[in-house]
């Protein structure tokens, strides 16, 4: 699949094209790789530090000798949905996944807040760029890449935002936070308390956050968070921006023109689902896999 140019033309969607996807699936997608006997994949637990704590972590390790250009993935809130079968199409094509959990999620040390994903987010390319560990997991530390889903597209552009070593950010269905502080900043007290209801898949996930300290802290960094304001910071990687017709629909599209009228490198467009792709599995990981492919070395 070649992914469609955004830019005045994020009204086009990418199942409009569904034949050419069903046609351009690459071979990672969908099916293994010939075994190598000398360097097979592998996977390999790690603990990441980030202010003064540790995320687990675990990088899915490509065969070949290497190095391997690698990806962080960062999942989003609280990370139910990690997108793992993303993480194996990519390692199968070729590059290293680093997945991971943020301080206070998931049985990582610490309590949780949106602010220390971000630092966590920061934490994590820079464990990448250790010269010790890009030697032992055979990182090549000049074709990073970091991608999130939902959150973890909002930690991937503030990130990317002043990272201008990486290879790409790519971003699915990104949720932008800073959107909801400012409408609840607008009078609109319903909304706020709506978005806190609807916040019921936490279960033991998190610790010291609930939907309210959530709320409280989007609403105290709105303007920081607001992803359309950010587009401009996003010019110097190329980007790929997945958005949800179901999920963040307008917002993602307002996101991704921000970045093309600024003059970004971005490609993408919007798939006919909802926030977790759970219809178009194949058709997301197609896209971000054929843009990974095509990113220049």
């Amino acid at each position: 699949m070649r992914s469609i140019l955004l830019g005045g033309l994020a009204a086009l969607c990418l199942t409009a094209a569904a034949p050419a996807l069903a046609q351009g699936v690459p071979p990672a997608v969908i099916a293994d790789p010939a075994p190598d006997a000398a360097h097979p994949p592998r996977s390999a637990q790690v603990l990441i530090p980030s202010e003064g704590g540790e995320m687990n972590a675990l990088l899915y390790l490509a065969a070949g000798e290497g190095p391997h250009p690698t990806v962080v993935l960062l999942h989003g809130l609280p990370g139910n949905e990690q997108n793992l079968d993303l993480a194996q199409a990519i390692r199968r094509a070729g590059w290293n996944v680093l997945t991971l959990h943020y301080r206070g999620s998931w049985g990582s040390p610490g309590r949780f807040s949106i602010t220390g994903a971000i630092a966590d987010g920061d934490a994590a390319v820079a464990f990448l760029r250790d010269p010790r560990v890009a030697a032992k997991y055979g990182i090549d530390t000049h074709r990073i890449v970091v991608g999130g889903h939902s959150m973890g597209g909002l930690v991937t552009a503030l990130h990317a935002s002043h990272d201008p070593d990486l290879a790409g950010a790519f971003f699915l269905d990104p949720w932008n936070a800073g959107a909801d502080g400012a409408r609840w900043a607008a009078a609109a007290p319903a909304a706020r308390a709506a978005f806190e209801a609807g916040m019921d898949d936490f279960g033991h996930s998190l610790v010291g956050a609930d939907p309210h300290s959530i709320a409280v802290e989007i609403a105290a960094h709105a303007r920081e968070w607001d992803l359309v304001g950010r587009g401009a910071s996003l010019t110097r990687v190329p980007v790929l921006v997945i958005g949800a017709e179901r999920g963040g629909g307008a917002e993602v599209r307002a996101f991704a023109d921000a970045i093309a009228q600024a003059g970004g490198q971005v490609s993408g467009g919007e798939m006919s689902t909802d926030h977790g792709f759970s219809d178009h599995r194949i058709a997301m990981m197609s896209a971000v896999v054929d843009w990974l492919n095509n990113l220049p070395h």
